[in-house]
């Protein structure tokens, strides 16, 4: 998780201090003390349009069978990343549907770079498969990032470099890597949106958070250039290339459960948080939604659609842990158009000039007040602490979750809790009927506590699987060489999450899972007694 992981959360304590507890002392560790060839020719706007002959089937909605029965492109891994500003980019829109238009907004210290176009999935063990890939474009340095003072939010304005049609393009998560005629790489995540996720699994994918953690220009929401919480970003802007590779929070907690899913032959659709945010519809008729490793930043009208989906029938998957912990606020370009801020002032909420007409909507954390609505009512289990690295403990080694893994009571993953982690809180809101299904002591900050996986039903049908570790979707990739950082996990460790992970994928598809599968056996009480310790 790096540094900046561990900064942001010395501040927790803080937060909760400030705005008081709405949901009490929580008995583990809050935090530590005090706290993503075609033929260029020339636009009629400031770029230069793209065109595409990589994909014959350009201007056609490809079915998601033809798709998985394609080649793919082992190629996409990027091989040196350089300098911060030998290459680096970012597009005008977090999303796209198939054959719409976006910008892209490159500067770069090379001569000339190109743009290939991966979808990620499983493509027969290549991950990925090159959709589409430009001529040469001629590079630019663009200019220095400018400031917004009030909310130190960085902005690289940058001209637009090319304007890219997605003919041809099915939905899927993809990047699109620089190739910088230096030698150099960067990846520019984008989410080819679905039209409808009748009858799909829905897969939704975290700009908001990604962006929260973007340290490019020096500000990201929980630290400056100076590396203090004071001096951090009251708002992130999308008008700014990601940090690092360029999609390190895409590839890390979210790209392993794409190929994954993919590799199972369910059938999918793409989104994004934002998505969600803007309209119901883009959960209407789900069989399953899907929020993956760290998904922690939320509006409350995405919270309430994904809840109204779950209440409607639609299963629901947390495939992390710390998800939908921050309530944040976004803001349009201009007003108006694609989304282009993610604010959250968190401790500092009532200097929020919005609060003045708005006072329900403080962008601080969902179970703080004022506003007060803790997660769990939502996923069962409540966020806790940071950092802890400990075994995952089965406790429900006969629930259909874990059919096919053969583990036993007790059975422990090492490693495989961690960085963060959720756990069931007596006392707080959660659905009834809540199983426990595993239950991982262990030590954060100094104290003892516990990391739960839980299970629920509600009167729909649907049903809601929390993994409670923010390591989840990086145990996919635990025992093998798709991930660098691995944390210690296992080859025995990454067969189980992924069994499991497949015991979860195919019930949820199938529709409402409370009538397909055994009930939850309510195990709150005889799991933590009547105390939350």
């Amino acid at each position: 998780m790096g540094r900046n992981r561990l900064d942001r959360r010395h501040f927790l304590g803080a937060a909760a201090g400030a705005a008081g507890m709405a949901v009490g002392a929580l008995a583990g560790c809050d935090s530590s003390p005090g706290g993503g060839e075609g033929a260029a020719h020339p636009s009629a706007d400031t770029g230069t349009d793209v065109g595409s002959d990589t994909d014959s089937d350009a201007g056609t909605d490809l079915t998601a069978d033809a798709e998985r029965g394609r080649p793919g492109n082992p190629d996409w891994r990027i091989r040196s990343v350089g300098p911060p500003d030998a290459v680096q980019g970012y597009t005008d829109r977090a999303s796209i549907r198939p054959g719409e238009e976006f910008g892209l907004h490159v500067s770069t210290t090379a001569p000339g770079f190109r743009v290939s176009a991966y979808r990620m999935g499983w493509y027969d063990g290549a991950r990925a498969r090159l959709v589409w890939r430009s001529d040469r474009v001629a590079g630019q340095v663009q200019g220095d990032p400018r400031m917004v003072k009030y909310t130190q939010t960085v902005r690289a304005d940058w001209e637009r470099t090319l304007t890219v049609r997605a003919d041809g393009w099915p939905e899927g998560a993809y990047l699109l890597r620089l190739d910088a005629s230096n030698g150099h790489q960067r990846y520019v995540p984008l989410i080819v949106r679905s039209k409808s996720a009748v009858g799909r699994t829905v897969l939704m994918h975290a700009p908001a958070t990604w962006q929260a953690y973007n340290k490019w220009g020096g500000y990201n929401l929980y630290e400056g250039k100076n590396g203090s919480y004071g001096a951090r970003s009251l708002a992130v802007s999308f008008d700014r290339p990601y940090d690092k590779n360029g999609a390190e929070k895409f590839l890390v907690h979210e790209r392993a459960l794409v190929v994954l899913a993919e590799r199972l032959g369910i059938p999918l659709a793409y989104t994004t948080g934002i998505d969600v945010h803007l309209s119901p519809s883009v959960l209407r008729g789900a069989k399953a939604a899907i929020s993956l490793g760290h998904d922690e930043y939320w509006t409350p009208e995405q919270r309430r659609h994904f809840t109204r989906a779950r209440d409607t029938g639609t299963n629901l998957a947390f495939l992390g842990a710390n998800t939908c912990f921050r309530r944040i606020r976004l803001e349009h370009a201009g007003g108006k158009g694609p989304v282009r801020t993610v604010v959250c002032y968190k401790t500092d909420y009532v200097g929020d000039p919005y609060l003045v007409e708005h006072r329900t909507m403080a962008t601080t954390d969902f179970r703080v007040s004022p506003s007060a609505d803790p997660e769990s009512s939502m996923t069962g289990v409540l966020y806790e602490g940071f950092p802890t690295d400990a075994p995952y403990v089965v406790h429900g080694a006969d629930h259909w979750i874990f059919e096919g893994t053969g583990v036993k009571r007790g059975d422990s993953f090492d490693h495989l809790v961690g960085v963060e982690y959720d756990r069931v809180t007596p006392g707080q809101p959660t659905p009834a009927s809540l199983e426990i299904v595993a239950h991982s002591p262990l030590v954060c900050n100094g104290r003892d506590s516990h990391a739960d996986s839980a299970y629920y039903t509600v009167s729909s049908g649907a049903g809601v699987f929390a993994s409670g570790t923010m390591r989840w979707v990086e145990g996919l990739m635990a025992g093998t060489r798709e991930n660098g950082r691995n944390h210690r996990m296992d080859a025995r460790t990454g067969a189980f999450v992924t069994r499991t992970t497949e015991n979860v994928l195919r019930a949820f598809a199938e529709g409402p899972a409370g009538r397909t599968r055994p009930a939850p056996k309510d195990n709150v009480r005889s799991v933590y007694g009547s105390t939350a310790t």
